[in-house]
């Protein structure tokens, strides 16, 4: 008699599954948390019974793509991720409620604030695994949003502790602490020390992204060369385009090494015809963030950011008092919606600017972002206007609206 086999093994039909640039209408198969190959599944069994699937799944005619990346979130359901009083449940909290958005994985960001504050909060963040079955979205590292920006650009931050990186990662080690969990620093390239610590970010695997920040083009070419790799929330305090001086978004202009750019969807922060322009100039590298605060999944009300009151209105998220933007509180299957609204483009365009090209951005496209056999059984499962029905993390169901 053969053996059965321990691991359990989800066959899915009736999707429609993103891989390769297309929605195919083919089976979907997950074991071990990974997505496997049939195919090559049955030809190493020796009997039809051991290739059979433990469970036959219905998806419903959904669409199934790759789970959600969101590199650039504030916080969330009630909870600041920059206060020092947020505990490690807390963060867990949201990382369990971001499921319910189609968030499979994302960088909890902090915006600029004082090394006593990175000192007391940085340590209660750390990349988390599929392998410790939480239920609840991924860290993939921490994304450290300032101090190191141009005050003129400062957005929503305190301008009493933004400063320059005088002495290159020396400077940021000194406000940060260990980098040790950290993917993603946005700085202003154009500061005293900034390009010693692209180099040297880029040198350790962090991501270095330019934002709030009034780089001229010939200085953001620069940081290019010296390794960043993304702007943060494009057109958002940063200096505007203009056509002798297009700054850090005449990068998206390159011929060659044009960067990644957070792109902002949620009616606010930019213009649909905005939107469509830097779609339009460089599709592959469109990364849709939220950069959602406390008041995301929440009603209107009065947040906190980082010690600033934040007041959620109906037409978004703003300084107590001001018309200083402050984040927004839109969710990652809200904003995708809207992509598809502003720019004309496809469903799959749509999902991969969720998927695929934030999972480039941080170099784990290998595993995420993408339903490649091998890859991590993390995905979601759609109806057709493009609303979160399902969603699995590592193979394992962790929000379910069927």
């Amino acid at each position: 008699m053969t053996e059965r086999r321990e691991s359990r093994v989800l066959k899915f039909t009736n999707v429609r599954v993103l891989r390769d640039g297309q929605l195919r209408n083919e089976y979907f198969w997950v074991a071990d948390g990974k997505v496997i190959d049939p195919q090559s599944r049955f030809w190493q069994r020796h009997s039809e019974v051991d290739h059979a699937p433990d469970e036959i799944i219905d998806g419903r005619g959904c669409i199934l793509a790759p789970g959600f990346i969101d590199v650039q979130i504030n916080g969330g359901f009630g909870l600041d991720f920059s206060s020092p009083a947020i505990s490690e449940s807390e963060i867990e909290f949201v990382a369990h409620n971001l499921v319910s958005t189609g968030v499979t994985a994302f960088c909890p960001t902090l915006v600029s604030s004082s090394a006593e504050v990175y000192h007391a909060i940085l340590p209660k963040f750390r990349v988390t695994s599929d392998g410790e079955k939480r239920r609840a979205a991924n860290i993939l590292g921490v994304h450290l949003e300032g101090p190191f920006i141009n005050v003129e650009c400062k957005g929503a931050h305190d301008a009493g502790v933004i400063v320059a990186p005088t002495n290159g990662l020396k400077s940021l080690e000194e406000r940060y602490g260990p980098l040790d969990h950290v993917k993603i620093i946005t700085l202003a390239p154009e500061l005293p020390g900034a390009m010693d610590a692209i180099q040297a970010l880029c040198e350790r695997g962090i991501v270095a992204s330019g934002g709030h920040s009034q780089a001229n083009v010939d200085v953001a070419i620069k940081a290019v060369g010296a390794g960043m790799r993304m702007l943060t929330h494009v057109f958002n305090a940063m200096g505007p385009f203009h056509h002798r001086d297009p700054g850090l978004i005449g990068l998206l202009g390159l011929t060659e090494k044009r960067p990644f750019y957070g792109l902002i969807l949620d009616g606010v922060h930019s213009h649909p015809t905005s939107a469509r322009i830097v779609r339009t100039c460089h599709p592959q590298g469109l990364v849709v963030v939220t950069d959602a605060m406390a008041g995301m999944g929440l009603a209107p009300g009065a947040y906190d950011l980082a010690g600033q009151q934040v007041e959620v209105r109906e037409d978004g998220a703003y300084l107590a008092g001001t018309n200083t933007i402050a984040g927004s509180a839109v969710t990652m299957d809200s904003c995708i919606r809207t992509m598809v609204e502003y720019t004309g483009c496809s469903v799959v365009e749509a999902l991969e600017a969720a998927t695929l090209h934030p999972a480039q951005v941080l170099g784990i496209e290998h595993k995420k972002g993408t339903l490649a056999f091998g890859s991590d059984a993390d995905f979601v499962l759609l109806d057709d206007s493009l609303h979160v029905k399902r969603t699995y993390i590592a193979g394992e169901l962790v929000y379910d609206k069927f």
